[in-house]
């Protein structure tokens, strides 16, 4: 099973918190807040949201008016963008990252360059998709055809 960090997770989760407020002046929240609204530890939200601001997709201010924003719009901030803040480099396998020394047989392997092949569709895949797109309902991803919404209108 090929399975996102936890951590990963988490991140999409308090970038989407922060996305929520959708005004054009967005008020700063604090790890506490964004803790309490999204049921997450506070050392876990912190921990997190250290490596959002490193990775330039988040703001911090500190001080009474202080707090975390988003860095870009969430339309201008991909899933890749998140999960790579806070894993590092997305790899399904050693192999795969290509700042990686760790496989003793890649030389030997025949499966490296369809690993390679993968993991660039995976990453490819992953950058496509939005912090919005990750915010929309279901039915706003995927509009039902004319003749469905009409029916639900009519009954």
């Amino acid at each position: 099973m090929i399975r996102l960090s936890r951590m990963a997770d988490y991140a999409v989760v308090i970038m989407s918190r922060l996305a929520m407020d959708g005004t054009d002046a967005p008020v700063p929240q604090s790890a506490l807040q964004l803790s309490d609204a999204t049921g997450l530890s506070q050392p876990t939200v912190s921990k997190i949201l250290k490596h959002l601001v490193k990775a330039g997709i988040a703001t911090s201010a500190r001080g009474s008016q202080g707090g975390h924003l988003l860095a870009r719009l969430p339309t201008a901030i991909t899933v890749a963008d998140i999960i790579e803040a806070v894993d590092g480099p997305i790899a399904l396998t050693d192999c795969s990252d290509h700042h990686s020394t760790s496989c003793d047989i890649e030389k030997l392997c025949p499966t490296s360059k369809g690993w390679k092949k993968l993991n660039h569709a995976v990453k490819q895949a992953l950058a496509t998709v939005t912090l919005a797109d990750m915010m929309m309902e279901p039915w706003e991803q995927f509009p039902l055809p004319a003749s469905r919404t009409t029916a639900l209108s009519v009954a």
